[in-house]
């Protein structure tokens, strides 16, 4: 059961990183991504915590850094949004 649990979080952590790298001109969806890729690691975590009969105190500060990680990346698309009118990185012009 744990090497089932295991390939799951390594299955789902790859699928974020090929949902990030192909999904890269929209930032919405490579928050997605990236919150997926935070998912897995926390289930790894979790799992790597439950088998060694560890506190689970850990997870609850790995959770709260992802918890102010998704608000700072949600604030800083719709500051985009605000801007530009939309979410697309091929209209955003960085040089001046």
């Amino acid at each position: 059961m744990l090497i089932f649990s295991l390939l799951i979080s390594i299955f789902m952590y790859f699928m974020g990183l090929v949902s990030f790298t192909m999904k890269r001109k929209h930032f919405l969806l490579m928050l997605l991504s990236l919150e997926l890729i935070v998912l897995s690691l926390f289930y790894m975590l979790f799992i790597y915590l439950s088998f060694f009969n560890f506190e689970y105190f850990f997870s609850m500060i790995f959770l709260t850094m992802c918890v102010c990680e998704g608000a700072l990346g949600l604030s800083i698309l719709v500051s985009l949004i605000r801007t530009h009118g939309n979410d697309y990185f091929n209209t955003f012009n960085i040089l001046w």
